[in-house]
């Protein structure tokens, strides 16, 4: 059963996204920090973004632009273990001619380590494992693997994470031995936060980069450190 400390934030709010350049589905835009779901614990996080003024050319025939396309992904996660989550991604589109596609599906998995016990200061690091299969008017590479490195701090008043991200292109023809690294572009995020108050039901402002824009969200965050 989903309770209300389980659903991590379920509209994390309206994003407008400038041009992103060879991303045609920025199906969601977070900053992977110290947060997990206790063993057992399921969490529902609807992610939701749109692009006023975009890329209008496709980078490939028959290719979905993000030019005013709106993106609603709702994701779903399970806690397996005290440092282990699973998750499923389920991204969809909307053109600008109105017409609303499946994209397809991500699997992901996330690996915490590393991380202050709840209420306490300190670091931590881990990494999100994500399988993802799409149509290829989204993706030229229909399979990929993204490898994302969580880094980050936490105190009660602040949060910086940093995301670095590796990915490989899986589809036959496009595949690549070695990966694609980002760290200052649209996959490369990274989180400035400070809490309102430290009381449970607290409010977190957060203040976003990527691909070279600066991006603002606001979402309620509850105490417990699984469940934020």
């Amino acid at each position: 059963m989903i309770g209300p400390g389980s659903i991590r934030g379920l509209l994390c709010g309206l994003i407008l996204i400038p041009s992103i350049a060879g991303a045609a589905l920025s199906d969601e835009i977070q900053v992977y920090t110290d947060d997990i779901n206790a063993p057992g614990e399921f969490g529902l996080e609807l992610h939701i973004n749109t692009t006023p003024k975009g890329r209008r050319v496709p980078d490939y025939p028959g290719e979905v632009v993000p030019n005013h396309g709106l993106r609603i992904t709702p994701e779903f996660s399970y806690g397996l273990t005290e440092t282990w989550e699973a998750g499923l991604y389920i991204p969809t589109n909307r053109d600008p001619s109105g017409n609303v596609s499946a994209a397809g599906a991500k699997l992901r998995l996330k690996w915490l380590p590393i991380r202050p016990a709840a209420n306490e200061a300190g670091w931590f690091a881990g990494a999100n494992g994500e399988l993802s299969r799409l149509q290829q008017k989204f993706s030229q590479s229909r399979d990929a693997f993204e490898l994302r490195i969580m880094n980050g701090y936490r105190d009660e008043a602040w949060l910086l994470a940093l995301n670095p991200v590796f990915g490989w292109e899986l589809s036959k023809g496009y595949r690549n031995s070695a990966p694609d690294f980002s760290l200052s572009d649209s996959r490369s995020s990274w989180t400035w936060s400070p809490s309102t108050t430290p009381t449970s039901g607290r409010h977190r402002t957060s203040f976003r980069r990527q691909s070279k824009a600066t991006r603002f969200s606001s979402s309620p965050i509850s105490n417990s450190r699984a469940g934020a």
